[in-house]
């Protein structure tokens, strides 16, 4: 992951507040520090720290401006890393949790830098060699029926959440969401919504799901490919697994595919295996049946449709920032959205 920290103090960040911060949490850290916004995220801003001696970190805080009640809990996403650091899952190690919203405007965490790649799109998996692309998405793979294989308890994290009625919650907070933060009627989003809350899967004992995973989730290694680390933990809860595997397939665009629910998507480029495939690997990896997948693909499409309305709303409003327009396609990617997700519903028979 490419460190291009300049002198320029990014939004979002009170350079003497954060300085402040650092020396009295982070032993080995050597001011001034300098700070970049990575590229990259929609949601929470993620910056990159270096200090004079060339350590490096990262820092996360919510966005600018209003936000939507219990988004962007940066106290949550620290629990989970710190919680899962260690366990099998790879994450970032964590420095520390600053709740104290006079430093930076902002509750915020602070975590180790991680060196490797992110694949964001096919122009970064193409640097790679073809069996690096199959490494990484096997090992993506692996890892998600890793983090599906723990005890929430036995790792800390049992009173994340509920432990039953995950998916009726999803659709629930998800719904009241959507009615926050719509900019236009979209019936379809609501169509959908009844009929999977209508006929939802008997689910088996809930498991840590991240809520968000995806290869341009996760920091890989240059040279064989593994997972070095998982990162963009704010949806993670308790709940069905197969609503991450789910999720994982809507982001997992093939070659050709007319609806894609991420732009330029890496998995687009040689090397990488199809959506069966990946399904196939869960399946033997996590020992799970997933014969009721396209259920929660349709979920997995109307959620991001919801998520992306949001998203363009806050764009709007200016709460990012200064930024390029290309947030505008947002809006009409939405109803495409609900319709990939009307799609997956009926193949599933809902």
């Amino acid at each position: 992951m490419a460190d291009d920290t300049d002198d320029t103090v990014p939004e979002g960040i009170d350079a003497g507040g954060v300085t402040a911060w650092f020396e009295h949490h982070a032993a080995d850290v050597a001011p001034p520090l300098r700070f970049s916004l990575i590229a990259g995220g929609r949601s929470n801003f993620t910056y990159t720290v270096t200090d004079s001696a060339g350590h490096r970190f990262v820092l996360r805080r919510p966005p600018l401006g209003p936000l939507l009640p219990s988004a962007h809990d940066m106290g949550r996403e620290h629990r989970v890393i710190a919680a899962l650091g260690p366990s099998a899952v790879p994450v970032p190690p964590v420095v520390g949790l600053c709740t104290d919203e006079a430093v930076t405007g902002a509750p915020f965490y602070v975590m180790r830098f991680v060196d490797g790649l992110i694949l964001r799109d096919p122009n970064a998996a193409a640097a790679v060699p073809e069996s690096t692309r199959l490494a990484a998405a096997q090992a993506l793979v692996d890892v998600l029926a890793d983090l599906h294989g723990l005890d929430p308890g036995a790792v800390g994290l049992g009173d994340l959440g509920r432990q039953d009625g995950y998916v009726e919650r999803l659709l629930r907070r998800w719904r009241g969401q959507w009615e926050k933060s719509k900019s236009r009627e979209l019936p379809l989003v609501e169509e959908v919504a009844d009929r999977l809350a209508a006929d939802i899967p008997a689910a088996g004992p809930a498991r840590i799901v991240h809520g968000d995973y995806r290869l341009d989730n996760v920091i890989v290694s240059a040279a064989d490919g593994s997972v070095q680390a998982v990162l963009d933990w704010e949806l993670c809860t308790l709940g069905d697994p197969l609503a991450d595997l789910g999720m994982l397939l809507v982001y997992w665009t093939e070659p050709g595919d007319e609806m894609s629910a991420l732009a330029w998507a890496p998995t687009t480029a040689p090397g990488f295996p199809g959506r069966k495939e990946v399904a196939a690997r869960y399946a033997a990896s996590s020992g799970r049946d997933v014969s009721e997948l396209d259920y929660y693909v349709a979920l997995g499409y109307w959620k991001i449709a919801v998520i992306l309305e949001g998203v363009y709303v806050r764009y709007a409003s200016g709460a990012y920032g200064a930024t390029d327009d290309s947030w505008r396609a947002f809006e009409s990617s939405v109803p495409k959205l609900a319709e990939a997700a009307d799609e997956a519903a009926r193949r599933s028979g809902r």
